[in-house]
């Protein structure tokens, strides 16, 4: 089933009312049954000479063998490189598996996989300054379109802007036969846009931030697109799984429209990314990207919610009065062996400072009427709740193993991975940040 014209999307200049011009340079997009048969008239059309074919030991069998035949039977070369821990991660050890065993001369990568794979590739890929294509083998996030690849770096869950897949590549009958976990993760990945467009629009208003109504509407069609087929998810429904696909690219081609994560990428993300980072360093296995942003996504809804009419008397409050020393301890408690990157990048845009703070909390009390419409339209935390519950979903923390203390640090202390206004630092600014992290 194709909804949608990709090429409305691909490879043209949008000339856009917020000012910027945008562009998603991706040359071909095919979710359908059957898709692998078109990637060797692709492969062919460019040219390439030297394809390595990148996988883990799950995305092989899931896809990899019907990629090599593909290959196989239309006289391309190519080398199988295939990372054999069960779990690859996306982070510095991983990344010099693969470039220890590529070809030098290689001038395509063909990644298959899902988050892991592909963010590993596209980074690659980037920086060889060669294309690579992804065959995508589980419909679980939203990189696949972006031009963003999060990697785990000194210990922390960085995102670096790289470039876009040459095609991707989506047989919808793989899709179908994902992991059902992983096809739920696609779900939570895209209701956690909820959250993120609030904390866009939020800081929009509180600091300025660039904003894009049209970007803001193509991530609103993702989140219609999944919510309208979740009744059919737990058929493994063909259209469902289409449309959780066709969501998911959508959301990526936003992010690319505008160069990075940020209408994609909100608190809920933040909390994800604490808890992932968290669960590496005590050597422990967590939940599924989107399993977490799911479960995060109820967390911003429910911070938002708390918030009241008087919540933004910022003319009541006393002075700011960051304590950075404190603050500093706090940090290399929590985060241990990534706290130096993250105190240098406090350091680096002082976004706790006492300055920056009044000048926002004078912001908030300004628009303080605009930001209660906002919250308004928020759907309800309960509502979230049962979309998840509907598809045997966690929504929950301690369905993903998430204690009390784990949460409460989260919400503390999640907002300090990256200079990105939203719910978690809006909280800090009105000093209701340690209320709300006692959580329940």
């Amino acid at each position: 089933m194709d909804i949608r014209n990709w090429n409305d999307y691909l490879n043209t200049d949008i000339e856009c009312n917020c000012g910027k011009t945008h562009r998603c340079d991706i040359d071909k997009i095919i979710i359908e049954e059957g898709a692998i048969s078109k990637l060797s008239e692709i492969i062919m059309s460019g040219f390439y000479h030297n394809t390595c074919v990148v996988c883990d030991s799950t995305t092989e069998e899931a896809a990899g063998r019907l990629v090599y035949q593909e290959l196989r039977s239309n006289l391309i070369q190519f080398e199988p490189i295939i990372l054999r821990d069960k779990e690859p991660i996306a982070d510095e050890k991983s990344i010099g598996d693969i470039l220890v065993h590529i070809a030098p001369k290689c001038d395509l990568i063909i990644a298959v996989g899902s988050g892991t794979i592909n963010d590993l590739c596209k980074f690659i890929s980037y920086k060889m300054g060669i294309d690579y294509i992804i065959v995508a083998t589980a419909p679980s996030m939203d990189g696949y379109a972006s031009n963003v690849s999060a990697l785990i770096v000194n210990h922390l869950k960085c995102t670096y802007e790289v470039g876009r897949p040459k095609a991707i590549i989506a047989d919808t009958n793989i899709l179908a036969e994902a992991p059902f976990a992983m096809i739920t993760a696609g779900v939570g990945d895209i209701l956690g846009k909820y959250v993120c467009l609030a904390d866009w629009k939020l800081s929009n208003i509180v600091t300025g931030e660039y904003y894009c109504c049209f970007v803001e509407a193509l991530v609103r069609d993702s989140l219609e697109m999944v919510v309208a087929a979740i009744s059919k998810i737990n058929e493994r429904d063909k259209d469902a799984i289409t449309a959780i696909m066709e969501a998911l690219v959508l959301s990526g081609i936003a992010m690319s429209y505008i160069g990075n994560s940020r209408p994609a990428s909100g608190s809920e993300h933040h909390l994800s990314h604490f808890w992932e980072l968290s669960f590496l360093q005590s050597n422990r296995p967590c939940a599924l990207h989107g399993t977490k942003v799911a479960v995060g996504t109820v967390i911003a809804l429910k911070l938002y919610e708390r918030l009241n009419v008087n919540s933004f008397r910022c003319d009541c409050l006393s002075a700011p009065n960051f304590n950075e020393e404190k603050w500093k301890e706090s940090i290399n408690k929590v985060y241990g062996l990534a706290a130096k990157e993250v105190i240098e990048l406090e350091e680096s845009v002082h976004k706790n400072s006492n300055d920056e703070v009044q000048l926002r909390r004078d912001a908030i009390y300004k628009h303080s009427n605009e930001i209660h419409m906002l919250i308004d339209k928020l759907p309800d935390s309960e509502e979230i709740k049962q979309l998840l519950d509907s598809i045997f979903a966690p929504y929950l923390p301690k369905q993903i193993q998430v204690d009390d203390e784990l949460v409460s640090n989260a919400i503390l202390y999640a907002k300090e991975l990256r200079n990105r206004y939203g719910i978690l630092q809006l909280l800090f600014d009105i000093d209701e940040l340690e209320k709300f992290a006692l959580y329940n």
